[in-house]
């Protein structure tokens, strides 16, 4: 994979975090730490698209006549059953 060189201009506040993270062992110098930032927000990203393309199906697919309770069971059930809970 490619690489690109980029300058980034930080406060003295943010440079001494980084250089915290750093000391802390946590990252061996600051370019690993901003692309640890970065790989962080791309899945946040992608974890906030998933949950909206979710809450979009379930406005589209109308109200249900399931009881809350009803509701919280079946998906107990199907977490369960996939191994997720």
């Amino acid at each position: 994979m490619a690489t690109v060189r980029k300058t980034i201009t930080l406060t003295d506040q943010q440079s001494d975090w980084v250089k915290a993270q750093i000391a802390e062992g946590g990252f061996t110098n600051d370019s690993e730490y901003i692309r640890d930032l970065i790989r962080k927000d791309q899945e946040r990203q992608s974890e906030l698209e998933f949950i909206r393309a979710e809450l979009a199906k379930g406005e589209e697919s109308g109200l249900s006549d399931k009881s809350p309770r009803q509701i919280i069971e079946e998906t107990k059930e199907r977490l369960k059953k996939d191994g997720k809970l």
